[in-house]
């Protein structure tokens, strides 16, 4: 399968460049053409018995010629022994006439139909069958072709049509003068106005399928890019629509549909389509086989890109005979390099790219028919055409079966992998369960430990302020719903500075333990709390408590604080005193304003002298002992 692909690939390329440049030319024999017998279906069918050309090289006279009457006298008529009029790229100027009669007993009228769209100039003249340079026009000549605009066909279809009506018995003579900058096909027929619908019908009907099976499926693609991302449905979707409009205009139905009026775009369009098309297969192959950027093929593919991209920018520039031989080319560069790439990428176990090839030997054999026809080397350029489609037709169904088969390639890769995660993860979940209990229990014991220092103070070991916040409304609510007195008291360092100033910090944080020491000494009952809200700043929760309770309590405190004898660091003994704010909560008051109401009873003592308790204002109290000097 692989070198019949290669060898498939290497005779499309070797063949067409070698027919393109240096193709021969038919052999016609050269006698007097005979009379076409309009009336007779027979003779219609073949009508290149009939038919005589001249070929005109630059420098004969006939190639300057404009009307069939400028023709030399003397012209040596070929006649076109039933071959089709097909010939390769030249300069010369075609000549093509032909005698016809109608044998029936009453008018008729027929059309001489041209079924090949990529002409530049073509003019049909219906003169007298006498020698060319005594003729006598019996119709208005049509002039039309690439370089006019499309209305000027007369008839609104894509290919050429001239209207042929004869009297009964009647003979005329029809002259053709051709001159393209292409290859040249002249597949003439002479048909009824009803074979020329019947046709056409199914011409229509036959483009209607194929440009609309394209068209679904390029919406497919981007349906599936969108809603998944992947780059090379996005690129195949570029492919069938570049491939589309290539057809369409190599058809004729670009320049009847999109570009009327658009002489240039006639003429631009083939080698346009063929350089976007190489770009589309190289955008959708390098994503497609997943060819590394940093590999030989992914530097190729990028040379090919770019080329393509140069290639089509230079077709607006080169004339239509040289950027069509170079864009042909750069499509076969493609093909050849894509069809190597494939190959290896089969070889090297990537199962897509076999179908990807079968897809290529597919388009080779089509695009081989259509080119050899298109260059002029094959006739019947319908039947090439039709055969085109159904081979590009066939590609595009293969192209998207083959990602068909990479997606359940991929889905298959993915379930296996899956399987294999799964039966790992059971394997080891009895070990993980062990250790994640072992971190459960650890993980706890540290929340433990983290909620006890977020709210106890790290010095002193009393409750800090934050605990103080959190249980400080709860139990103003609880006083409020039993009915049960709560008491607030703040206790308060003196002359605290002082001692930091004068022995230092750290011994600042000595005096600080022994007052933590004194308060947790006295506070006993379970649900009192001791807390250090501040640097020397302390507070007594004290719920289910007087005032008076209260105030013996922090007597005792501020009493026990006087006699603790503290060693300083230059040998010498120091007595701390506390001065105490008193405040118990009052019906409808929160834990804010029974704090305000202590800290003012705390200045209050502070005021008064220190080494004291004082109650706030409205807080019946027990007598306030002073402390002696």
């Amino acid at each position: 399968m692989l070198s019949m692909l290669n060898r498939a690939c290497a005779l499309f390329v070797v063949a067409l460049l070698a027919l393109a440049l240096f193709g021969p030319e038919q052999a016609f024999a050269a006698e007097r053409c005979t009379v076409l017998d309009a009336a007779s279906a027979d003779a219609r069918q073949r009508i290149n018995d009939h038919l005589c050309f001249y070929s005109a090289r630059p420098g004969d006279p006939a190639h300057s010629a404009k009307f069939p009457g400028a023709l030399p006298e003397n012209l040596q008529w070929q006649a076109a022994q039933g071959h089709d009029l097909v010939f390769s790229h030249t300069d010369a100027v075609y000549w093509v006439t032909l005698t016809v009669r109608n044998s029936s007993p009453q008018q008729a009228f027929w059309f001489l139909k041209l079924s090949y769209p990529l002409l530049d100039e073509i003019t049909f003249w219906q003169h007298t069958p006498d020698n060319p340079g005594q003729y006598t026009e019996l119709e208005p000549p049509l002039q039309t072709g690439d370089r006019f605009p499309f209305a000027s066909r007369g008839i609104d279809y894509r290919y050429y049509l001239l209207p042929v009506t004869l009297d009964a018995q009647e003979e005329r003579a029809i002259t053709l003068r051709i001159h393209s900058s292409g290859a040249l096909n002249v597949p003439l027929s002479l048909v009824t106005p009803g074979e020329a619908v019947a046709e056409s019908n199914h011409l229509t009907l036959v483009h209607g399928l194929f440009y609309g099976a394209l068209l679904v499926l390029a919406v497919f693609n981007l349906v599936l890019f969108f809603s998944s991302g992947t780059r090379y449905y996005l690129f195949n979707a570029f492919y069938i629509v570049s491939m589309a409009l290539f057809l369409f205009a190599m058809g004729g139905l670009a320049n009847q549909y999109f570009w009327p009026d658009s002489t240039e775009l006639a003429n631009q369009s083939i080698p346009l389509g063929l350089a976007l098309c190489s770009l589309a297969m190289v955008l959708f192959g390098g994503s497609f086989l997943e060819i590394e950027s940093g590999t030989l093929a992914g530097k190729a593919m990028q040379v090919l890109a770019w080329t393509s991209v140069g290639f089509l920018g230079a077709s607006f520039i080169l004339p239509y005979s040289k950027s069509i031989l170079l864009n042909t080319f750069l499509i076969l560069s493609v093909i050849a390099s894509l069809s190597v790439i494939a190959t290896i990428r089969w070889r090297q176990g990537y199962q897509p790219a076999f179908w990807y090839l079968g897809a290529w030997l597919v388009m080779v054999v089509g695009a081989l028919l259509y080119a050899l026809a298109a260059f002029g080397h094959l006739g019947d350029y319908q039947a090439r055409e039709v055969m085109m489609q159904a081979a590009i037709g066939a590609q595009v169904v293969l192209l998207n079966y083959a990602m068909v088969q990479r997606w359940r390639l991929l889905n298959q890769k993915l379930l296996d992998i899956e399987q294999q995660a799964r039966t790992e993860l059971e394997f080891k979940v009895h070990e993980r369960t062990t250790q994640l209990r072992n971190t459960m229990q650890e993980l706890e014991q540290a929340n433990r430990k983290l909620a006890s220092l977020s709210l106890n103070d790290a010095l002193t070991g009393l409750h800090n302020r934050r605990h103080m916040d959190n249980i400080m409304p709860e139990l103003c609510a609880e006083a409020r719903r039993t009915g049960q007195p709560l008491t607030l008291a703040l206790v308060d360092a003196d002359h605290f500075k002082r001692i930091n100033d004068t022995w230092g910090h750290d011994f600042g944080d000595q005096c600080l333990k022994k007052i933590a020491d004194n308060l947790a000494g006295h506070v006993k009952r379970p649900r009192d709390v001791a807390i250090r809200f501040g640097g020397e700043e302390f507070a007594l929760l004290l719920p289910e408590t007087t005032p008076d309770g209260a105030d013996t309590l922090c007597q005792s405190i501020l009493q026990a604080m006087r006699t603790t004898v503290i060693r300083t660091p230059d040998g010498a003994d120091l007595c701390l005193t506390l001065s105490a704010g008193i405040a118990a909560l009052q019906p409808g008051e929160g834990p804010r304003e029974l704090f305000r109401r202590a800290d003012e009873a705390l200045y209050t003592a502070k005021a008064a002298g220190r080494d004291q308790v004082r109650g706030a204002p409205g807080t019946h109290e027990a007598a306030t002992k002073s402390a002696t000097n």
